[in-house]
C-alpha cells in the first residue's frame, strides 16, 4: 500500500492496550498520518476540542463500563464524514450491525494490521460484489451471535449478561474464552 502523504489525513485511536496502541500509531505516523490516542470514551471528549481526525479506529471492548459503541457514536456525531473502523476480538453479527449503524464504516476482526485498517478505510462506501452463500447458520453460530447482542446490550457486563442468558458466569466467561479472536 504506498504511503500517505497528506497532512488532511488526522487518525484517532481508541485503544486501551497502550502497547498495541503505540505500535498502531507508529505505523500509521510512518504512512503519513497525524496521530492521537485516547484510551477511553472519557479521554475522547477533551481530545476532539483540539483535535479533528478525519480517520478512526476504535476497539470494541474497552476497559471499564464503556463500550466501543459510544465512542463510534461520539466521533459519528462530531463529524458524520469521518471514517470509522471498528476492532475487535469478539466480532459477533450484532455488534457489526450495531457499529455500522452507531456510524462506523467496516468492522474488522483482530488481528488486523495497519494495512487491513486503511483499506477498510478505502472501503467505506461498500461493495455489491460480495458473494452471498446458501449455508445456513448453526445453533452454535446462532448461540454465539446471542452472547454477543446481550454482551452489547449490557456494556459487555460479564455478570450482568450471564443473569440475562440464564447461564452461571463462569460457563459464559467459559464460552468467550473459546470463542474469542485472538
Amino acid at each position: 500500500m504506498p504511503k500517505m502523504t497528506d497532512e488532511a489525513n488526522q487518525l484517532l485511536i481508541v485503544e486501551d492496550d497502550a502497547a498495541f496502541a503505540r505500535t498502531l500509531a507508529r505505523s500509521f505516523e510512518r504512512r503519513g498520518y497525524v496521530v492521537r490516542v485516547a484510551a477511553s470514551l472519557d479521554a475522547l471528549t477533551p481530545l476532539l476540542q483540539d483535535f479533528a481526525p478525519t480517520h478512526a479506529v476504535v476497539d470494541l471492548k474497552l476497559k471499564g463500563e464503556a463500550s466501543g459503541l459510544a465512542c463510534v457514536q461520539a466521533l459519528s456525531q462530531h463529524d458524520p464524514a469521518m471514517l470509522i473502523v471498528v476492532l475487535t476480538g469478539f466480532a459477533s453479527i450484532a455488534t457489526a450491525i450495531e457499529a455500522i449503524k452507531l456510524g462506523a464504516c467496516h468492522y474488522l476482526a483482530k488481528p488486523s494490521n495497519t494495512d487491513d485498517i486503511e483499506a477498510a478505510f478505502g472501503r467505506a462506501g461498500g461493495s455489491t460484489d460480495v458473494s452471498l452463500t446458501a449455508r445456513t447458520s448453526s445453533i452454535k453460530t446462532l448461540e454465539w451471535e446471542h452472547i454477543h447482542q446481550t454482551l452489547a446490550e449490557t456494556g459487555f457486563n460479564i455478570s450482568e449478561t450471564a443473569r440475562r442468558l440464564g447461564m452461571h458466569r463462569r460457563t459464559l466467561a467459559r464460552k468467550l474464552g473459546k470463542q474469542q479472536v485472538k
